[in-house]
């Protein structure tokens, strides 16, 4: 490497999608003319399970791989170099390659600590007689294919429970909970539309709860049955203000129910890992304790929902994961440079090389969640959002 002084690699873009072609350039200044065999560059796509089990007493660690991408091509000499070995002058060298990604469903780049979905570019410099450097550029796929306009995420969901509270064998009401969600997939930054209608007829005060939560399930085929892990995170909370005895209230998400960014869901995607959200709504009772729950299965898409012959399309942009979520929450060490002390009291700051990035719609304005009164006795108030994580 003393006579290379410069060693890049290059793409268009960082993210794709399948089926695009993705095109790239290898950098390389030289101070001298050298002998060099071949330049080779590799594209790989790969899944990564990786953890700590307690057998028979002893800690092993167990891995599973699963390839989705892997193919290979010579910029510059050849693969078997026979006879004479060319010489690379010196100079300013660009050496162009292209790859057309499978137009098969990919999943998503994805960084977890039990499983990581990569894609990379690797350059090997094939010198004669010498340890051949070697350069890696990751870059991110968008995937899979999950678009909010198909029939199947369109149609709307409706829920309905009640329950009729009783002390002894007196009858003290009825409590009952009816809600629809409007489409079941959305993108990150669409807001989730949701409408539930709260009759409490009770003597106590109520309160209604959502929670959006991602549940994430990793997985090792070993042996006969293989090895998992799961895991649970809270995206979203919301905490209504109480509903009074005796009343009716009105819950309308609007655009209160932002999706914040996070890895969209995988199903029968990567045999490694699987991602699916549910959205739950219950009644929470003060007194008595009791609670009236419906599930919503929600999928978080890759397109995003858009009004048929309308002039304003959603904006998309790209961004990392939230930090509360799989997805967010684990850098590997080979993408941070470290911490540096530099003779001050505060901490060196860490740089990030590389984080995937997933599909958001851009949103100009996010409003207060609404509730309406049908009589004097409803509980009034906007209720609270949060974003929580759980153990799993």
């Amino acid at each position: 490497m003393d006579y290379i002084s410069e060693f890049d690699i290059r793409l268009e873009k960082e993210m794709y999608y399948a089926g695009e072609t993705l095109n790239g350039q290898v950098i390389l200044q030289t101070v001298e003319n050298f002998k060099l065999k071949a330049i080779k560059v590799q594209l790989r796509g790969k899944a990564h399970s990786e953890w700590k089990v307690v057998v028979s007493g002893e800690r092993r660690t167990v891995k599973d791989d699963q390839i989705f991408i892997d193919d290979r091509v010579v910029i510059w000499g050849k693969e078997k170099n026979e006879g004479t070995v060319p010489i690379l002058p010196r100079g300013h060298h660009s050496f162009p390659f292209n790859f057309q990604l499978p137009e098969t469903s990919l999943p998503c780049s994805f960084e977890a600590r039990p499983c990581t979905i990569r894609y990379y570019v690797k350059v090997t410099i094939d010198i004669p007689y010498a340890s051949p450097p070697q350069g890696m550029k990751y870059f991110t796929v968008i995937g899979p294919h999950i678009d909010c306009m198909d029939e199947q995420y369109l149609k709307p969901l409706v829920g309905q429970d009640k329950r009729q509270i009783c002390c002894l064998c007196c009858k003290r009401g009825i409590v009952n909970l009816k809600s629809s969600l409007e489409r079941s997939a959305y993108c990150c930054g669409e807001s989730i539309k949701f409408k539930a209608i709260i009759d409490n007829q009770s003597e106590e005060n109520v309160r209604l709860r959502l929670k959006l939560t991602q549940y994430t399930e990793f997985f090792i085929e070993r042996g006969v049955l293989g090895l998992n892990k799961e895991s649970n995170h809270v995206v979203l909370e919301y905490h209504g203000d109480p509903i009074q005895p005796m009343s009716k209230s009105k819950f309308d998400s609007s655009q209160s129910l932002i999706v914040p960014v996070m890895p969209p869901t995988l199903n029968g995607v990567c045999r490694l890992l699987s991602i699916y959200y549910v959205l739950k709504i219950w009644i929470e009772m003060e007194k008595s304790g009791d609670d009236l729950h419906i599930d919503f299965p929600i999928t978080i898409a890759t397109c995003p929902f858009r009004i048929p012959n309308s002039a304003q399309q959603p904006i998309i942009k790209y961004e990392p994961c939230c930090d509360h979520v799989e997805g967010g929450l684990y850098i590997g060490p080979e993408f941070q440079l470290g911490q540096v002390y530099d003779g001050t009291l505060g901490e060196g700051e860490s740089i990030v090389l590389y984080r995937p990035v997933y599909v958001c719609v851009k949103k100009s304005d996010k409003s207060s969640p609404k509730i309406s009164s049908e009589d004097q006795k409803s509980g009034s108030g906007s209720g609270s959002m949060s974003k929580k994580e759980t153990s799993s």
